[in-house]
């Protein structure tokens, strides 16, 4: 089946009991079992649950895995991964420029279990394989970073990794399965926040994972029901409602993202632009490669804390807060915000300066969108 067909039906056969074409809401924490050891293969709603299921399957099949897994947030869904992949003594490489909730997790409580982490630029093979050990056994990727939107060559690392024994971990939270899928380059497992694209509304708190390794599978399911930071019926229901519109909805992202991206880099007030639809990015003929769209995140540079602050404060339309990927359009400055648990230091040093605005383009009339920016820049 095509993409959108998949979004649309995928895991979600008609109620069998009304024959609702939409999954119901099974909102329920248990069953009625028929006896000693008979049920309908639900016993209790942490282990399994019909909506969360159904959400799962779905995600299975439009990441091209064999099995997926949904928990309460993108980041519990990453600390399961970690509960999967290490242990005491293990070591593991992550992408420097990550999302700082993903560093936060890793450098202040997965170390505390004797497991130790390296940061470096991921689309730098060179600085992978030197940063690799022999105790290493995971590689977290993030490509396009978040928020500057470097771009690393997954099936290069995948096939580097590989022959390191190590698994690859790729967060798609920014392209969505639409756009890119990790697993079909080599990846082991990929994870999202269902917060952001795949859900698109921005009313609901979500993270999936989902595992190429039918051994690996079947280890983070177990892991799911041991630690219990499951996603709820309801939001899983919402993130389905989500994905059925996720083509449509990636397509105006995507739109939207390169008429911004070209306003803002003919700016001259504008020190830089990070976008990988853009020429002139580093990762463009990359993107091109391994992407099939480059989607509706930007960043760019003011210059100065104090015209970043100006400019955000004068936005209208654009709405300032946290988040990304829902269908109106965000506004934010990672320094403070989404970036805050990072070091100052090592902020600088990959380029997340005071100055840096990040924003994730919606899906309104673009005209409308350019008039809010140029209200701002004129403020």
């Amino acid at each position: 089946m095509g993409f959108k067909t998949d979004a649309i039906h995928a895991g979600q056969e008609p109620d069998p009991t009304t024959g609702a074409v939409t999954i119901p809401i099974y909102q329920t924490s248990t069953y009625v079992q028929e006896g000693l050891g008979k049920h309908k293969g639900f016993e209790y709603a942490r282990t399994q649950n019909p909506t969360r299921t159904a959400l799962e399957k779905n995600m299975a099949v439009l990441e091209a895995g064999c099995a997926g897994y949904a928990f309460a947030s993108g980041m519990a869904a990453i600390t399961a991964l970690t509960q999967l992949l290490l242990k005491q003594d293990d070591h593991a490489v992550c992408t420097e420029n990550v999302y700082g909730g993903t560093f936060r997790l890793f450098d202040t409580i997965v170390k505390n279990y004797g497991v130790e982490f390296t940061y470096v630029d991921t689309s730098n093979l060179g600085d992978l394989e030197r940063a690799i050990r022999p105790n290493t056994r995971m590689v977290f990727v993030e490509t396009p970073t978040n928020p500057l939107m470097v771009i690393t060559d997954v099936r290069a690392v995948c096939d580097l990794a590989h022959r390191h024994n190590c698994r690859v971990v790729v967060d798609n939270t920014f392209m969505s399965p639409y756009f890119q899928r990790p697993l079909d380059l080599g990846a082991d497992i990929v994870v999202h926040s269902t917060t952001k694209y795949l859900n698109g509304h921005s009313d609901s708190i979500g993270g999936v994972a989902v595992l190429k390794r039918k051994d690996d599978a079947a280890r983070l399911e177990f892991i799911q029901n041991a630690a219990g930071a499951i996603l709820s019926p309801f939001d899983s229901w919402l993130v389905l409602r989500g994905i059925k519109t996720l083509a449509v909805r990636m397509e105006g992202h995507n739109a939207n993202g390169m008429a911004i991206a070209k306003y803002l880099a003919g700016r001259k007030d504008v020190q830089r632009v990070y976008y990988p639809g853009l020429a002139n990015h580093t990762g463009h003929n990359l993107a091109k490669k391994q992407m099939s769209g480059f989607g509706g995140m930007i960043a760019f540079d003011l210059g100065s804390l104090d015209r970043a602050k100006r400019f955000l404060e004068a936005v209208k339309l654009c709405s300032f807060g946290e988040s990304l990927g829902g269908v109106e359009t965000l506004i934010s400055h990672p320094a403070t915000m989404t970036h805050a648990s990072v070091p100052p230091e090592e902020r600088a040093r990959m380029g997340i300066t005071d100055g840096l605005v990040r924003i994730s383009v919606g899906i309104e009339d673009v005209e409308d969108l350019i008039a809010d920016l140029q209200r701002a820049f004129e403020a």
